[in-house]
């Protein structure tokens, strides 16, 4: 089962609220496999302690700044925004793969989105790797580059012109999640395409290269 868990707060100056913030972050339990469960919700509420303290911190400074300044110039009072939301996208016998997205509004014309990920084996209690997933004899990175291009060749006009170089430049071998048709790669925002394009996605199929991570479980349980 997976409870959702929030921390959100508005913080004023002035009595005028500036920022505004909103973190959800999963707590996972089961019969099976608690220890390393246990692991795993820590990991998770610490992540969500963090992105609140650089909120309060960092995020409410800056938006007390923006807020005298505007102030000071008679320009519209912009509020500060931060929504942390993660979605899980793989959760069977030892595996659990989720992502989360990090979307921090600074009073401009939009907010911009990072995402971070995990995949877990819990029968290990460890992260896994993209190349844990990776079959074949060759380079996993390029094999995969591979398959990025040619679906961007399809219709390259919502990316950058040397969309090629910036794949390379930008891929990160820790930007993946799995789903059960197989794993996704993806790109943040201006990494290889304009802010309208979005994070992008690009899904490669479970095959003799790419194995389906339930294939890591030695005993097949459903949490």
């Amino acid at each position: 089962m997976v409870k959702n868990c929030v921390i959100q707060d508005e913080m004023k100056y002035n009595e005028e609220v500036v920022l505004s913030y909103k973190i959800q972050y999963p707590q996972f339990s089961s019969e099976c496999y608690e220890g390393a469960l246990d692991s795993v919700n820590k990991y998770y509420l610490n992540k969500a302690l963090e992105y609140e303290r650089y909120y309060r911190k960092e995020l409410y400074k800056s938006a007390v700044e923006q807020y005298l300044y505007a102030k000071k110039n008679d320009y519209p009072i912009r509020v500060f925004e931060a929504l942390v939301e993660y979605k899980v996208t793989y959760n069977m016998d030892c595996i659990l793969s989720l992502y989360t997205d990090n979307y921090i509004y600074l009073g401009g014309a939009h907010g911009n989105t990072v995402r971070t990920s995990e995949t877990w084996n819990l029968q290990r209690n460890c992260k896994l790797m993209l190349d844990d997933l990776f079959r074949c004899p060759f380079d996993y990175r390029s094999y995969i580059l591979n398959i990025v291009n040619d679906e961007i060749q399809i219709d390259s006009s919502i990316y950058f012109d040397n969309y090629k170089k910036l794949t390379a430049d930008t891929f990160d071998s820790q930007h993946f999640y799995c789903i059960h048709k197989g794993i996704v790669i993806y790109y943040q925002q201006y990494d290889i395409a304009p802010y309208s394009s979005g994070i992008r996605e690009f899904l490669i199929p479970y095959n003799d290269c790419i194995i389906n991570p339930y294939k890591l479980c030695c005993v097949k349980l459903y949490l």
